[in-house]
């Protein structure tokens, strides 16, 4: 009783209340049969003849019915129904992914706007925010790598995190190697058959302790694809050129150096693909083709808790008795009740 239908009661010896009503109506019922079907007439009280049985004279019982179900209801409620608490298996279609993000000085050049790093982060949070079913992490690398945040499903830490990516955290360079080795190293244990790193840059690699065609070949013996972004227009972008002493950026004219040819070795290697983004707009396409990657089948589990139903049966319970007293009014106000 205390688990009926997988609705639990905090009281449940309330329901020894149940016989009091078992009884009252098995009352009420008797003392119909005995009286018998038939009716008085209105004007003249004390006569005793029956007249032919009527709809209403066959379902004079109902307010007494109307009445027992009442009382059921007001118990069910007493015994304070509450969401029973519970865990799930659900099937969810996801990919592991890793986005690996250039935050070297460059990226704060003006050819996006307001800068490459915040377009790409705003991008990155849609992309984020179009995915609730994935694991994503963040790696961020600039001279070093770091793992901002491990493949997770709670993106609202993810996105937090995201927000918080700034250039000068790290030392500054461009060490795409090393950005790619580490978000290799946080995939390659993964159980999805999709494996995916999103590697966005803007420059040419030029530190770091892992070249990177060692990292591509790293990533293609774990089976981890790699899609490629260059961000920058062609050309020249207004740029940081020098720094202040108080440590603001000096900008300048400076020409655009993207390795494209590294980039597109990576990706042919890895079984990815390269794609060179020139405005905010041709960024969010790409993302949005990466988007329809493959997705891989798990199961995972999930805790749920059904609503209170307290209120919802008390609410019957009202209904109910204002059903049986218009019944009792409208209809049964001349038959002679026991």
């Amino acid at each position: 009783m205390n688990d009926l239908f997988n609705i639990q009661f905090d009281y449940p010896w309330v329901f020894a209340l149940l016989p009091l009503g078992g009884l009252f109506a098995w009352l009420r019922f008797r003392k119909i049969k005995q009286v018998g079907i038939g009716w008085k007439h209105p004007v003249l009280p004390n006569s005793q003849k029956k007249y032919p049985v009527g709809f209403r004279q066959r379902l004079r019982w109902l307010p007494n019915a109307l009445r027992a179900l009442v009382f059921l209801f007001i118990v069910v409620a007493l015994a304070r129904p509450r969401g029973h608490i519970g865990m799930t298996e659900v099937n969810r279609e996801v990919v592991d992914i890793q986005l690996a993000l250039d935050i070297s000085i460059s990226m704060k050049a003006k050819d996006f706007s307001p800068d490459r790093l915040g377009v790409s982060k705003r991008i990155a949070a849609e992309f984020i925010e179009g995915r609730p079913n994935d694991r994503i992490g963040l790696v961020i690398f600039s001279g070093e790598s770091f793992t901002q945040c491990p493949a997770t499903l709670d993106h609202e830490v993810l996105q937090i995190l995201l927000s918080k990516i700034e250039t000068g955290m790290l030392v500054d360079g461009t060490a795409i190697g090393a950005g790619l080795g580490t978000a290799v190293a946080r995939l390659k244990d993964s159980e999805s058959t999709s494996k995916v790193v999103i590697l966005l840059t803007d420059g040419v690699n030029n530190s770091g302790n892992i070249a990177p065609a060692t990292a591509a070949e790293i990533a293609k013996t774990f089976g981890v694809r790699v899609y490629t972004i260059g961000v920058g227009k062609k050309g020249s972008a207004l740029s940081p050129v020098a720094m202040n002493p108080n440590g603001s950026l000096v900008f300048g004219m400076a020409p655009v150096e993207i390795d494209e040819n590294l980039l597109k070795d990576i990706a042919a290697q890895t079984g990815g693909k390269y794609f060179r983004a020139e405005n905010e707009q041709s960024l969010k396409s790409i993302f949005e083709e990466i988007d329809t990657l493959e997705k891989t089948l798990i199961q995972d589990k999930e805790f749920y808790v059904r609503p209170d139903l307290f209120w919802p049966v008390v609410a019957l319970a009202a209904l109910l008795l204002l059903l049986e007293w218009v019944v009792r009014l409208l209809w049964f106000k001349s038959v002679t009740e026991p």
